[in-house]
């Protein structure tokens, strides 16, 4: 059965039909939310987000063939949802250490990866670009759906990122 065919008999209520798309994406939606969040437990957390809302939503969805762009959009969400908490986290942690000690260190994970150090010297919409390009494999016109930029501005935007983690890289 096609995708074309899961998404309509999804629509429809077909909750195998929705297994099945999820089975299609599943390993692309936790690659994506792994390097956008860096973190398995919040990767998994945001897919598991993402695809309850997805279900809920998905009478809405007008276009079968929008469907992996429209997931990608609501796991877009749903990890900026878990960015913005990993920030009051921080905020919350640093606050308490500070008080707490007057001896304050930054220690770096050295269990980073030089692909997620390249990453993470990104701006938030270069890397959010990188990876629906990378992991997802969107085109630039799939791309500017999900973040509302151009497809001209996407191709840009990537040509650049990609330039900034060669260089780094090397």
């Amino acid at each position: 059965m096609s995708e074309k065919e899961l998404v309509k008999k999804a629509k429809a209520g077909d909750k195998d039909a929705f297994c099945q798309l999820y089975s299609l994406y599943k390993d692309r939606l936790y690659r994506y939310a792994y390097y956008r969040l860096g973190n398995a437990d919040d990767a998994q957390d945001a897919v598991s987000d993402c695809i309850v809302s997805a279900y809920e939503q998905i009478k809405n969805l007008r276009k079968a063939e929008a469907f992996s762009s429209w997931i990608f959009k609501i796991l877009h969400a749903a990890c900026s949802s878990y960015v913005k908490l990993q920030i009051k986290q921080r905020e919350c942690e640093s606050v308490d250490t500070v008080k707490s000690s007057s001896n304050l260190f930054i220690t770096i994970d050295e269990s980073k990866t030089e692909l997620c150090q390249a990453l993470d010297m990104l701006g938030s919409d270069e890397k959010e670009i990188v990876l629906l390009s990378v992991v997802a494999g969107f085109t630039s016109k799939e791309i500017s759906r999900v973040t509302g930029l151009t497809a001209g501005s996407v191709r840009s935007k990537l040509s650049r990122s990609i330039a900034k983690m060669r260089n780094f890289l090397e």
